[in-house]
């Protein structure tokens, strides 16, 4: 499933009518280039969970952890990890809520197998495009409900 978002604010929009359909022990996968939406992706989802702070990128504490929704959010940015020790180190499974990592690529083979994987895109008149790819039982899940 693809959806292009012409504005920031649909690409926030888009991440709250995916919060709605979220659930504990959800894993959300993001990947696509700097400044393509991922942040302001996961600003949504957690606008949609209820969190009452600001979203910011997790660059360089790696984890940040929202508590204030209705289901905790916990926000991983991978990017800069170069192995898989130094994932695991992130604890981040510590908390039933919803996670969702940034740069996922890097190590979505350390992933659970049921997991969503959002591409952002920039297209050339610099809206988003934002592909869809559920893993598992997301399959099943996306087609029964869909965004």
């Amino acid at each position: 499933m693809t959806v292009v978002c012409q504005e920031p604010a649909d690409t926030a929009r888009l991440g709250g009518l995916l919060a709605s359909r979220l659930k504990p022990g959800d894993v959300l996968v993001l990947s696509g280039e700097l400044g393509c939406g991922k942040t302001l992706f996961t600003g949504g989802v957690a606008l949609g969970l209820g969190v009452d702070e600001p979203v910011t990128s997790p660059s360089f504490v790696l984890v940040r952890r929202y508590r204030s929704g209705f289901i905790p959010l916990v926000h991983a940015d991978v990017y800069r990890l170069r192995s898989k020790h130094e994932f695991e180190d992130l604890d981040l499974w510590g908390e039933p809520g919803v996670l969702v990592v940034e740069w996922g690529d890097v190590v979505v083979d350390f992933l659970p197998a049921d997991h969503l994987r959002i591409d952002f895109e920039v297209a050339d008149d610099s809206s988003r495009i934002v592909t869809f790819s559920p893993q598992g039982s997301w399959v099943d899940r996306l087609e029964s409900e869909a965004i």
